[in-house]
């Protein structure tokens, strides 16, 4: 442990280093075709994402047993500052650089931000500067290992999940970043839509999080504990669903009218999959919870991601509802696997991503975004759902078995797993030495 905990110190220090033997002044930056709308817009998006994170926190602060409160709630709060380093360092390369052979950026392109703040904007994003891209793209990269934390909450290593944050972060987040918006990218080529993340985010997570499950195991103790704090759940899924106006709105890059129609589509399928979660589990004799709409509202929100831009409000409310739906019947099938997936991170985040891209698929039409790569099924064309079903089985087979490996190679460096003691005196004085003295 001693060891190992050098190493993230000496990492920085060699980035610190990096960063004052490059030039540290640039050429004039480009202002020519920026319009101040869309920039205010932007960085304003850009502040909501990152308000997602701490609502994370709290979501799943709250969901676990109260001696893990605080090491839950550090897991997603660490991710904005290791992958914030990561990102200037060499992962916007990775994601958003010069394309090589359509599967990943050159890392040197803008290698510890060289060429960022005085580059031309990004070709999609051409009225905003492309720091301010770089910046929104990157609160993206900072919810997505955050998200898998869920998975195995309550049973692993503090410094072997930084571990694996950073490797999962480059070599499965920035690729399929790359293959999906990047124009290059060969997904992109084969016209898969993604207008926010479903795919980049959600199904690379959920993935993760279900290889994570399995490769950790049970927790040996407190799988049915109670909830620690149910009004954290409440108050983390307000923060997600006001923080998710800017996830879709701003993908729109620009305060525009396709902003608009995102930020309404959001709305109306977190609205409708909150209430069909809540009305599903009456159906099956269970009383209505706070957890049950919480969770059904953030299942929609992850439905509605990849579509939030190519798709009518009337179309958005039938995503949230047959997301919801499917997730919830997932939720049930898992607890009868015995994988013990904490906070069911792929059932809501991994399942609800694939309906989503799929109801895409459906649902899409160049009417709504003529971005569009064409209409979906419903509208009687097939190209969009056949290109979206292969895209669909590429991710889920890379996510997994990618995050497998690196669990893998992580474990070998590092033990992930805390041992039986450290799990039952609980991760937050095991780990961290603090205690949370009023849930």
């Amino acid at each position: 442990m001693k060891k190992l905990s050098i190493v993230p110190f000496a990492v920085l220090l060699v980035v610190t280093a990096l960063a004052f033997a490059l030039p540290g002044v640039p050429k004039t930056i480009e202002t020519e075709g920026l319009d101040t709308g869309d920039i205010a817009w932007l960085l304003a998006s850009a502040a909501l994402v990152l308000l997602m994170t701490p609502g994370l926190a709290l979501f799943y602060g709250g969901m676990v047993s109260p001696k893990n409160v605080i090491s839950t709630m550090l897991q997603s709060f660490i991710c904005m500052g290791i992958i914030s380093v990561l990102w200037i360092t060499v992962g916007f390369s990775l994601a958003f650089g010069e394309d090589i052979g359509g599967f990943i950026g050159n890392p040197a392109s803008f290698f510890m931000f060289q060429n960022v703040l005085d580059g031309k904007p990004w070709p999609a994003a051409s009225t905003i500067p492309l720091v301010l891209f770089a910046f929104f793209q990157l609160k993206f990269a900072v919810i997505t290992p955050a998200l898998i934390t869920g998975s195995f909450s309550e049973r692993i290593k503090f410094t072997s999940y930084i571990l694996f944050a950073c490797l999962f972060s480059i070599l499965i987040y920035a690729p399929i970043a790359h293959w999906t918006w990047h124009p290059e990218g060969f997904l992109c080529k084969m016209g898969v839509l993604d207008f926010a993340g479903g795919t980049v985010v959600h199904i690379s997570a959920g993935c993760a999080a279900l290889a994570a499950a399995i490769y950790l195991g049970k927790r040996k103790e407190n799988v049915e504990a109670s909830p620690a704090n149910i009004p954290f759940v409440l108050l983390g899924t307000g923060l997600l669903w006001f923080g998710w106006f800017g996830f879709n709105g701003g993908s729109a890059v620009g305060a525009s009218a396709l902003a608009a129609s995102a930020f309404a589509t959001t709305n109306i399928a977190a609205a409708a999959a909150g209430i069909a979660w809540v009305l599903f589990d009456s159906v099956k004799g269970k009383k209505p919870s706070a957890m049950g709409f919480c969770i059904g509202v953030v299942v929609g929100l992850v439905a509605i991601t990849p579509a939030a831009g190519f798709v009518t409000i009337a179309s958005s409310l039938v995503i949230g509802v047959v997301s919801s739906l499917i997730s919830n019947v997932v939720v049930s099938l898992r607890a009868k696997t015995g994988i013990d997936d904490t906070l069911d991170v792929f059932p809501c985040h991994g399942v609800g991503g694939m309906s989503g891209m799929l109801l895409t698929a459906i649902f899409a039409h160049t009417a709504v975004n003529s971005a569009a790569s064409g209409n979906g099924l419903a509208f009687g064309e097939t190209t969009l759902f056949v290109s979206h079903l292969i895209a669909l089985g590429i991710v889920v087979a890379f996510s997994f078995v990618g995050s497998y490996i690196l669990l893998i190679i992580t474990n070998m460096v590092a033990p992930l797993r805390v041992s039986e003691e450290e799990e039952k005196e609980g991760l937050d004085l095991s780990q961290h030495e603090e205690k949370v003295l009023v849930v």
